[in-house]
């Protein structure tokens, strides 16, 4: 009985936090993080903010090349036919697009979701919204600006030719072949 109530006595003690143990009191340690501010653009507008096209465009080139590689994997086919990479890349950018959203990090928006850098885990991500639709949007005007053949010779080139095709080119949303970094101001002439 001895050893139980000390095993006991140790157990609450040990339950205790640090905090309790050095006098602090409870829950005077929390943390506050708050959702991104958006602009009225960043709310309202149906066009991705410039601010965001290169992350967006690097999650489109994601999705792409994970679908394109996906729809090779089945049936332990190397190539598709075109009919297939075309259906392969309506339906990429026809999917919903959920997973995608906004975070701020050191006062800057920055698009968060698979395929992109990872981002402060303690930190809100504003999802739904404008960003599934916008995504779509702006994947639909890459496949009608590039073409289907072309992105498909760019998948089965790799990943780095896909994405530089569509983000780091003439006309790329990251600033024409720099990495990263914030694009130059223009507009897609399909994105409407």
């Amino acid at each position: 009985r001895m050893a139980l109530a000390a095993w006991l006595a140790l157990s609450l003690l040990a339950g205790m936090g640090a905090e309790e143990m050095c006098g602090d009191p409870p829950g005077t340690r929390t943390r506050s993080i708050a959702a991104p501010q958006l602009s009225p653009e960043e709310q309202l507008s149906p066009h991705m903010p410039e601010s965001l096209r290169c992350d967006a465009c690097h999650a489109i080139a994601f999705q792409l090349e994970e679908q394109l590689r996906r729809a090779e994997g089945k049936g332990g086919r190397k190539a598709l036919s075109e009919s297939d990479y075309v259906e392969v890349l309506e339906r990429s950018c026809s999917q919903g697009w959920d997973s995608y959203g906004v975070q701020e990090l050191d006062g800057e928006k920055r698009l968060a979701g698979p395929g992109l850098p990872a981002q402060e885990p303690m930190s809100v991500m504003v999802t739904g919204g404008p960003w599934p639709g916008r995504l779509s949007k702006m994947c639909h005007s890459y496949v009608g600006e590039r073409g289907e053949e072309q992105i498909y010779g760019a998948h089965r080139r790799g990943a780095a030719a896909l994405r530089e095709l569509l983000c780091h080119g003439d006309k790329g949303a990251c600033g024409g072949g720099k990495a990263g970094g914030p694009a130059p101001p223009k507009v897609l002439q399909n994105e409407l």
